[in-house]
């Protein structure tokens, strides 16, 4: 609320000057200013709809909204840096006259005024891909106006009034990476994709290492909203194995090694069929179709059940 009020107001006044001052750099500035707004309103927004508990249709409750608003935050930065990308370029060919001194003064105003703002958001919990994506707005507009106030200064001290220009390109640049990276990191999210730092192959191959466990297979691993995994699986255990024992074991492991607590485990019993050669081995049938008519997901078996016979 600090951030919002301060970019708001600061907002109003760059747009004057900006008109004043014939500068694209303050204009673009004020633009992403209102985009930081906007970034702050929805992330407050999303916050608030994320807090109410699951009920009806919705039963993970609101928790998306928060990844829906960093997707909309991430977008919007990538749809303003085009439209600054083809200003920036239209005014590198044909430059317009830029009043430096009153650009430099109004950039330096913003780089206080974004100073304030980015600490106020940065003790906000950031771990949220919705707070980050507000914070990246804003620190992305202080990045701009640092630009802005360098650009000021060159145009006022050697009149060169490119300066402005590129100035915007620059602002541009940081505003595409942090934009796709918001975008990417909430679509990932929305397909459902394993966090990143978890891959699921390393991880089932580590499930069918507890002893007792055959097969690990429908394994899917996902976030519901930002720090929020979740885990599904259906395990085959070994003939006569204790079922909820290592269910438990599984468990364990998970949230140890993984720090996964929100888990759904379907836990079977492998069927046991006769050794070969009077040998005291006995083999166990791991095929998904004993339990599953086809897997929907990755498959890990014990080496023990992978013994042709």
């Amino acid at each position: 609320m600090v951030a919002l009020a301060l970019i708001v107001g600061f907002m109003s006044i760059e747009v004057v000057v900006g008109i004043m001052a014939n500068s694209l750099a303050l204009i673009s500035d004020a633009a992403h200013m209102l985009t930081d707004a906007v970034a702050i309103v929805l992330a407050l927004v999303a916050i608030r709809f994320a807090a109410r508990p699951a009920s009806g249709k919705y039963t993970y409750g609101f928790k998306r909204a928060e990844i829906l608003s960093a997707l909309v935050n991430g977008a919007t930065l990538l749809l303003l840096a085009a439209w600054l990308l083809y200003e920036a370029i239209r005014r590198l060919l044909e430059p317009p006259e830029v009043t430096g001194g009153l650009v430099l003064v109004t950039a330096l105003a913003g780089v206080a005024v974004n100073v304030v703002a980015t600490v106020a958001i940065s003790r906000a919990n950031r771990s949220s891909l919705n707070v980050e994506g507000a914070f990246q707005h804003v620190l992305n507009d202080l990045y701009g106006f640092i630009a802005t106030a360098v650009a000021g200064a060159v145009v006022m001290t050697t009149g060169f009034a490119r300066a402005d220009a590129i100035a915007t390109l620059i602002v541009v640049a940081l505003m595409v990476k942090a934009g796709y990276g918001l975008v990417r990191e909430s679509t990932r999210i929305f397909l459902e994709a394993a966090p990143a730092g978890i891959d699921p192959d390393e991880l089932g191959g580590h499930l069918v290492d507890v002893e007792g466990v055959d097969e690990v297979h429908d394994l899917h691993v996902w976030q519901i909203t930002s720090g929020d995994i979740a885990l599904s699986a259906h395990v085959l255990v070994q003939p006569g194995a204790d079922c909820h024992g290592l269910r438990q074991r599984v468990e364990r492991l998970l949230a140890d090694d993984y720090a996964i607590t929100h888990t759904t485990l379907q836990v079977d019993h492998s069927r046991a069929v006769a050794g070969s050669a009077g040998a005291d081995l006995r083999r166990r049938l791991p095929v998904v179709s004993q339990h599953c008519a086809e897997a929907h997901g990755l498959v890990h078996r014990d080496q023990l059940v992978n013994v042709a016979g």
